[in-house]
This record gives C-alpha cells, sequence and structure tokens, in this order.
C-alpha cells in the first residue's frame, strides 16, 4: 500500500492552483503503476478531487483515509 500525504504534494502552508501541476506529477509518480493507494492529510477538497482523477488509471486502488471517517475506498479495479 502506497500512502500519499496530501499536504506534502503542497509542503503545507497553502495549496495553489497554478501549482497543481507539479502537485499531481508528485503524486502520479509516488504511486506507481497497479498500486494500492491511500490519500490522507489536510488538503483542500480541489486537490483531493484531482489527485484522484490523475489516479485513475494508474491506481488500483483508491483509498481516501481520515481520522473520522477511516478508510473510503474511492475506486478499486482488483479483479479479485
Amino acid at each position: 500500500m502506497i500512502v500519499i500525504d496530501v499536504e506534502r504534494l503542497y509542503r503545507g502552508g497553502t495549496a495553489k492552483l497554478e501549482a497543481v501541476d507539479g502537485y499531481l506529477k508528485e503524486a502520479v509518480q509516488a504511486a506507481g503503476n497497479g498500486n494500492d493507494v491511500t490519500l490522507t492529510g489536510r488538503g483542500p477538497v480541489w486537490l483531493y478531487l484531482m489527485v484522484a482523477h490523475a489516479l485513475h488509471g494508474k491506481a488500483r486502488k483508491l483509498v481516501y483515509n481520515s481520522p473520522v471517517t477511516g478508510d473510503v475506498v474511492i475506486f478499486d479495479h482488483n479483479p479479485f
């Protein structure tokens, strides 16, 4: 399982929409291909949505995790 802390993509502070291409590139690189990936950490909803979209077709399974919700499966393309 690959864990991506969304806050680390923009290194704390404030996420900037104009820097989103770099955030997405880093997330896709960290996720690799065909892996199970969990997104966690503080971050704006728009960034979570864009990362999830970028990982569709790359990750086998994508999970969101927070202390409030626990694990929430976003998609799962595992054939088993």
